[in-house]
């Protein structure tokens, strides 16, 4: 299957090596390219792609409210913000915003083709030294109350949303619960829908506002 892509840079030289290295995989295709967010936007209602690669920093509407507005949208777009800066703000944002990925654009050509194949199958991708930040940020906020949507959940589906928090893919968690792969993907698209999340990051973010996953140090 062809993951579709759509590049956002206001840089021209920057997309034109976002499309060298994702074309010369037989399973990518860059389907249009924008300069800015308000850009994006028209763009991706218009074509659709599997995945935006969403740069941070723009002219005229920034990365961030470019993914917050398709995310209100519900567009069926993945968004992977890819920006050279590791400031918090700008992870946490994102998050909130319903980015399923963020990656740094400093790393090599292969993780950059294996986080767009990875958000567009409909997981998430935090850098490791992202992910490491997000758990410790959350670490230091006060727990929100019991939301009353995980009483929607089954017992299975809560244990599955805890595995997510702690990084568990489909396979370890499937080993781990002696379930099968399609099992526990059934499992999270519940959870997922049941809590009015996006995707994993989504997921991983709200198991730690309510303080359902272990903390730094436990």
């Amino acid at each position: 299957m062809t993951v579709t892509v759509l590049l956002v840079d206001d840089q021209e030289l920057v997309r034109a090596g976002l499309r060298l290295i994702l074309e010369a995989e037989d399973d990518l295709r860059v389907i249009g390219e924008a300069g800015d967010g308000e850009q994006a936007i028209e763009v991706a209602r218009r074509l659709r792609p599997d995945v935006v690669l969403m740069d941070v920093q723009m002219p005229r509407v920034d990365g961030l409210e470019a993914t917050r507005r398709l995310g209100i949208e519900a567009s069926r777009s993945s968004v992977l913000i890819l920006t050279t800066f590791e400031h918090d703000d700008y992870v946490f944002e994102a998050l909130r915003s319903g980015a399923s990925g963020f990656l740094l654009k400093n790393a090599p050509p292969e993780e950059l083709v294996r986080a767009v194949r990875i958000v567009a199958a409909g997981d998430a991708l935090l850098a490791p030294s992202i992910t490491r930040r997000v758990i410790a940020e959350y670490a230091r906020r006060p727990v929100r109350e019991t939301d009353s949507q995980l009483d929607l959940l089954t017992e299975r589906e809560l244990e599955v949303l805890r595995l997510i928090a702690t990084g568990k893919s489909n396979a370890e968690m499937a080993q781990q619960l002696y379930l099968g792969e399609g099992t526990i993907k059934t499992h999270v698209s519940h959870m997922l829908a049941k809590l009015g999340l996006r995707d994993r990051v989504q997921a991983v973010v709200y198991a730690y506002e309510h303080d359902l996953a272990p903390r730094p140090g436990e």
